[in-house]
C-alpha cells in the first residue's frame, strides 16, 4: 500500500515538474499548434500559404503587435515534430499562387503540417531575463473541415444516425438529390441476408448524393460521413462501405442490418476517433474558416445547412482556457476564430455586415464557447487580395463595387456584388436568386515586391490567436 502511495506522489510530482517545464516553455515561445479548418471551398490551403509568406517575409502584418512594436526578429521553416504526417506543400502552393498566370491551390485532402520557428525580443522582466530572445514553434495543422463533421457521430449510434440522416435527405434541396438512392434503398430488405454488392452498390448511391450536396450550384455543407467525399487514404476501404438504413428494432446478426450497423462502428473508432486522438485532440489553438458568400449563393438552405455544419462540428471541440490544472492533465483549445473568407470579393463596406452575418447564425455556439472560458472571436479575412473597392454613380448616387477580374474572364471588370444582409433571419424564405457573389481570380505579380502576399485581417487573426505567445 505505502508503494501505491509513493508511486502515486511520485507520479504527480512528475506531472507537476511536467507543468512547471511548459510554463518557462511558454514564458521563452515554446511550441504552439495551430489547427486551421472550413468546410470546402473556404480557403483552407490558400489561408495557410499567405500566413506563411507574410510571417517569412515579416510581411504585411501592421496589426500584429510583435511586428509593429518592432520586437520581430526573423521566422523560418523547420521540420515538423511528426515525421509520419504529410508536410505542407507550402512552397508548391505559393509557385501556384505567384506564376505569371497564377491560379488557386487544389483544395485541402488530408492531414497535412508545418512548423514555422518565430524568433522575437519578449517584454515583460521575467521573459526578458531568460536571455532576452525568444522563439515560438508554430505547428500549422491542416485538415478537411469535412473531417470534422464526423466527430458528433461519436456519441450516436447506428440507429439514431440513420434515423437523423434520413430525415435530413427529405428536405428540399436534399429530397432531390437524394432520390436515386432513396429509391434503390425502398427495394432493399435490410433484415435479409448481407449482400456485399447490394453494400457496395448502396453506399454507391450515398456517396453521389453526398457529392452532389457539395456541388457548386447547391453549396451544402453538411455531409456524412465526411470520409466519403475526401476519403485520402482511405479510399476503396470496406470501412466506407455503409450508409444509413430505416432502424431495425431487431435484425439476424446475418443481415444487411447487421453489417451496415458493424461498419458504422468500424468507422468511427478506426476513421473518427483515430482522428481525433492523433490531430484534433491535440490542437492549442483553432481557426474555422466559413465561406458564407456560397452559403448566400444557395439562399436560405444554403445558409440553413451551414448553420447546422458549424453546430454540429463545435459539438466536438475541446474548448476551454487553459489554467493550471490543465496544463497538468491534459490541454484544451483556448482560442477560437470563426473567420468569413473572401471578404474582398464584397466592397469593403460591406465586412461589418459580413461579420455580423456570420456571428448572428453561430450565436448560441459562440455563446456556449465562451461559457467555458475559451476566447473566441469573429472576422471578415481575405487570405489573398484579388479586388479593390472602388466607388461608381449610378442614378446620381455613389455605389461601392469591387473591381478585379472574374473567374472565366481575362480583363478586370467592376462589379457591384450587392448588399450583405447583418442577420441570416434577413435573408427570406428562400433567398435563392437573390445574391450571385462572383469568385475572382489571384492577380498577377504577387509577391514580386518582397512584402507578402496582400490580405485582409490576416495579421488581426494572427494577433488573436498567437499574439500572447509573442508578447
Amino acid at each position: 500500500m505505502a508503494r501505491g502511495i509513493l508511486g502515486e506522489i511520485e507520479g504527480a510530482g512528475q506531472r507537476a515538474a511536467d507543468g512547471l517545464a511548459q510554463v518557462f516553455a511558454r514564458l521563452s515561445g515554446g511550441d504552439l499548434r495551430l489547427g486551421v479548418t472550413g468546410l470546402r471551398r473556404s480557403g483552407k490551403t490558400v489561408f495557410v500559404t499567405s500566413l506563411l509568406h507574410n510571417l517569412l517575409t515579416a510581411g504585411r502584418l501592421p496589426f500584429l503587435d510583435v511586428m509593429s512594436q518592432g520586437r520581430f526578429i526573423a521566422s523560418r521553416l523547420q521540420p515538423q515534430p511528426d515525421p509520419a504526417v504529410p508536410r505542407f506543400d507550402f512552397e508548391g502552393r505559393l509557385t501556384e499562387l505567384t506564376a505569371e498566370i497564377p491560379r488557386w491551390p487544389e483544395n485541402t485532402k488530408a492531414v497535412s503540417e508545418i512548423r514555422v520557428a518565430l524568433r522575437f525580443r519578449p517584454v515583460g522582466l521575467m521573459r526578458r531575463n531568460l536571455g532576452g530572445i525568444a522563439t515560438l514553434n508554430l505547428d500549422i495543422v491542416d485538415y478537411p473541415g469535412e473531417w470534422l463533421l464526423d466527430l458528433p457521430m461519436l456519441g450516436q449510434g447506428f440507429a439514431e444516425w440513420s434515423r437523423q440522416t434520413l430525415d435530413l435527405s427529405l428536405r428540399p434541396p436534399r429530397d432531390e438529390l437524394s432520390r436515386r438512392w432513396r429509391e434503390y434503398l425502398r427495394g432493399v430488405d435490410a433484415t435479409a441476408d448481407a449482400d456485399e454488392a447490394v453494400a457496395r452498390r448502396l453506399a454507391a448511391l450515398y456517396t453521389d448524393y453526398l457529392k452532389a450536396c457539395r456541388a457548386s450550384s447547391v453549396g451544402l455543407s453538411l455531409v456524412q460521413p465526411g470520409r466519403f467525399v475526401e476519403p485520402g487514404e482511405m479510399e476503396g476501404a470496406p470501412v466506407l462501405t455503409f450508409c444509413p438504413l430505416p432502424p431495425q428494432e431487431a435484425a439476424p446478426a446475418d443481415s444487411l442490418y447487421a453489417l451496415m450497423a458493424e461498419r458504422f462502428e468500424g468507422y468511427k473508432e478506426k476513421v473518427v476517433r483515430r482522428f481525433f486522438r492523433d490531430h484534433f485532440g491535440r490542437l492549442d489553438r483553432q481557426i474555422v474558416l466559413v465561406d458564407v458568400l456560397s452559403a448566400l449563393n444557395a439562399g436560405a438552405p444554403g445558409l440553413e445547412d451551414l448553420h447546422q455544419s458549424l453546430a454540429a462540428t463545435l459539438e466536438s471541440f475541446r474548448h476551454g482556457r487553459t489554467g493550471w490544472l490543465n496544463w497538468l492533465g491534459g490541454s484544451r483549445i483556448e482560442r477560437v476564430l470563426f473567420a468569413a473568407t473572401k471578404a474582398d470579393h464584397v466592397a469593403a463596406s460591406q465586412h461589418g455586415n459580413l461579420r455580423s452575418l456570420l456571428e448572428s447564425f453561430l450565436a448560441g455556439s459562440l455563446n456556449s464557447v465562451r461559457y467555458t472560458g475559451a476566447a473566441v472571436d469573429t472576422m471578415a479575412i481575405a487570405s489573398v487580395k484579388c479586388t479593390e473597392t472602388v466607388l461608381t454613380e449610378y442614378r446620381g448616387r455613389p455605389l461601392a463595387c469591387v473591381q478585379g477580374v472574374p473567374a472565366g474572364r481575362t480583363e478586370q471588370a467592376v462589379i457591384f456584388p450587392g448588399e450583405i444582409p447583418a442577420s441570416h433571419h434577413d435573408v427570406g424564405p428562400t433567398g435563392e436568386g437573390r445574391f450571385n457573389f462572383l469568385p475572382f481570380l489571384p492577380p498577377q505579380g504577387l509577391g514580386r515586391d518582397g512584402r507578402g502576399l496582400p490580405n485582409i485581417r490576416i495579421d488581426q487573426a494572427l494577433q488573436f490567436l498567437v499574439g500572447d505567445r509573442l508578447a
